[in-house]
């Protein structure tokens, strides 16, 4: 049996520990929440200080940053990127290659598409088919 977790070493010459969140073999730094239930696959990186509620599901390659909150049942696609402080609401769908900027926030039940981008700060809501509603 293999060891459980991983030290990377960052940007600033710290060393940051990542334990291999039980579903999925994706890696979760220390102070990290991410509950039982969500689904982060293998090769999704998420950050201290990160909140995923359960349902959630977090695909391959997605990289959260620092202090994000992704809510029940969100699906963040493949390759895609959450800035740090984030939100994204309960259902919403996140496409693959998208990236959510620093302290964006994204509604409940919203449809950001494939290769999107949200800028810092932004608010987003749409409909199911990912059509923006007006603020």
């Amino acid at each position: 049996m293999g060891k459980n977790y991983i030290d990377i070493e960052n940007d600033r010459g710290e060393t940051l520990r990542y334990r291999k969140h039980a579903n999925g073999r994706g890696l979760i730094a220390n102070g990290a929440k991410v509950h039982p239930s969500a689904l982060v696959e293998a090769g999704a990186y998420v950050e201290p200080g990160v909140q995923i509620a359960a349902g959630a599901y977090i695909g391959r390659g997605v990289w959260i940053e620092p202090d994000a909150v992704i809510g029940p049942n969100a699906e963040i696609a493949a390759h895609a990127h959450i800035g740090p402080g984030a939100a994204i609401g309960p259902g919403a769908k996140i496409g693959v290659r998208t990236f959510i900027g620093a302290g964006a926030r994204v509604a409940g039940e919203s449809l950001i598409g494939d290769d999107e981008s949200v800028g810092d700060g932004e608010r987003i809501a749409t409909d199911r088919r990912g059509l923006r509603l007006a603020a």
